[in-house]
């Protein structure tokens, strides 16, 4: 399968080179705890994060514990690796959102990297009386499925074609029939950001940030922004505000 000429290609190799940077990202993100805790407290309802292609909960494990420190029921996917939508890995990711969505007697919101965040997108049509928020980061829901530097890992692990559509889940570039956010940046390294925007519309957004793609999960920016999302009251969502200090941080998406 090949990528016509105008469709976004993958990143470059410069910016995947950059990926690198990710390692510094951590240390910023620890460096800011001491700020981040300025964010927005939680009302304690259930957030299930789900990490990228190949990592496991380890990966999500300092956002969740700030999140947890914000007041929310946090959980990881409990899944080992995430090696694509395998045998099993669906009907179990279905049964943790029941699960949390029962245990807790509130609508969960679920917070999805890279791969993760296709699944959070199709668990939320699916399932859109226990969801409460989509956050995704980098997720590339919009984008030709070869538009990005990991299509030829995905195949090797999965054991699937970048394009085979699962009949379960539908079109991925369609949003969630629920409050949804897509944080994104364009020195993206794995995948071209373009194809992880979200459609704007009274319930929908992007929110660009400046950030790797190996390290948008702990980026202080984006750890920032999942805290304000997150904390809105149920059923009155609005979309991010970007003035103040924020339109330093946070780049207008429309530019």
């Amino acid at each position: 399968m090949s990528i016509p000429a105008q469709i976004p290609r993958p990143p470059s190799k410069t910016l995947m080179l950059l990926e690198g940077r990710a390692i510094h990202e951590l240390g910023a993100f620890l460096g800011s705890l001491p700020l981040l805790s300025l964010a927005p407290r939680g009302d304690g309802h259930p957030v299930l994060v789900l990490p990228g292609l190949v990592a496991s909960d380890l990966s999500t494990r300092p956002l969740r514990s700030f999140l947890k420190n914000r007041g929310y029921a946090v959980s990881g996917w409990r899944l080992g690796r995430n090696y694509g939508p395998r045998d099993g890995v669906h009907e179990a990711m279905v049964d943790l959102v029941r699960e949390l969505n029962d245990a807790h007697g509130r609508k969960i919101s679920l917070v999805g990297w890279s791969l993760g965040g296709l699944y959070a997108r199709q668990l939320a049509k699916m399932m859109p009386e226990r969801v409460r928020s989509v956050i995704t980061l980098a997720s590339p829901f919009a984008g030709h499925p070869k538009a990005t530097n990991a299509w030829r890992v995905y195949e090797l692990v999965s054991g699937r074609r970048a394009d085979e559509v699962d009949p379960r889940f539908g079109s991925l570039a369609e949003p969630p029939p629920v409050p949804t956010t897509a944080i994104y940046s364009r020195s993206d390294g794995i995948c071209a950001w373009q194809g992880c925007m979200e459609k704007t519309s009274a319930n929908s957004e992007s929110i660009e940030v400046q950030s790797s793609h190996c390290g948008m999960g702990y980026h202080p920016a984006v750890v920032y922004a999942i805290a304000d999302r997150l904390a809105q009251p149920e059923g009155r969502w609005k979309p991010f505000d970007r003035s103040g200090w924020r339109s330093l941080v946070y780049p207008d998406p429309h530019r």
